[in-house]
């Protein structure tokens, strides 16, 4: 039996983690939650997620924080979603080994499309 692909969705607001979850629910697969940084790394260890969806501005331990923890220890996929759209954000993100980086709001389609593509590239 095959393993469902499991995506974790890192955000501290409740309506982005509701939005998100059913949304990849409905798509198949399966999902975590993590409403801070410090959730988020405990559960790495615990769950591996084939995929992270990861936010900046969290309290406690950032987006970037987070990133740099999880690279510490694997290559997992990590699509960054922020509100903030500085140049200076995405490039820090993507130099920190972001895999890819979309601002809010978002249109859950393209979303989806990108998280396809980054598990396909993932194997």
């Amino acid at each position: 039996m095959k393993k469902r692909t499991c995506i974790m969705v890192v955000d501290d607001e409740q309506a982005i983690l509701r939005l998100l979850s059913r949304t990849l629910k409905l798509e198949g697969y399966g999902v975590v939650v993590a409403a801070d940084g410090r959730s988020a790394v405990a559960l790495l260890e615990e769950r591996r997620p084939d995929l992270v969806l990861l936010d900046i501005m969290m309290p406690e331990l950032n987006g970037f924080q987070v990133l740099d923890l999880i690279r510490q220890h694997s290559n997992v996929p990590v699509i960054m979603l922020t509100a903030r759209g500085e140049v200076t954000t995405l490039r820090d993100a993507l130099s920190l080994g972001a895999d890819d980086y979309v601002r809010k709001p978002f249109h859950t389609g393209e979303l989806l499309a990108r998280i396809r593509a980054k598990l396909r590239r993932a194997g």
